[in-house]
């Protein structure tokens, strides 16, 4: 029987919430990310959104593909799925088990939450502020 892990992602550290989430879908549990919104990446934030447009300008035309998301919800999940073996059925299976979500759904108001950040000093960017530099 698989449990539900649900993570509170406001101020966490995008990598270390990632292989977090890896590891535990990996185990057989259900993972939940809530506020991927307020996922931090540390880092120059200049340095991080080039970075980011130029993975973008490598995807191609809008005809052809790899497409690259723009949702922070699915940029977070994207940065799991390099953490699993996604081409094996275990990593795929594992891969099914994570849902993210930008805001808090109603269903998970009121569930017991894993905080898993806290204040960052330094410089750094939350997945909201990268969508919106690179649009």
């Amino acid at each position: 029987m698989e449990k539900e892990i649900v993570i509170d992602g406001a101020n966490a550290t995008m990598g270390r919430l990632a292989s977090y989430a890896a590891k535990q879908a990996l185990n057989g549990d259900k993972v939940i990310i809530l506020n991927a919104n307020d996922v931090i990446i540390v880092g120059h934030k200049k340095s991080i959104v080039e970075d980011f447009k130029e993975l973008i300008k490598k995807g191609g035309s809008s005809l052809k593909g790899p497409r690259i998301v723009r949702t922070p919800e699915r940029i977070l999940k994207r940065t799991i799925r390099g953490m699993l073996p996604h081409k094996q059925g275990r990593g795929s299976d594992a891969l099914d088990r994570v849902v993210c979500y930008n805001d808090v759904p109603e269903k998970y108001s009121s569930a017991k939450k894993i905080i898993a950040g806290k204040e960052k000093k330094g410089e750094k960017i939350t997945l909201k502020e990268l969508v919106f530099l690179v649009k």
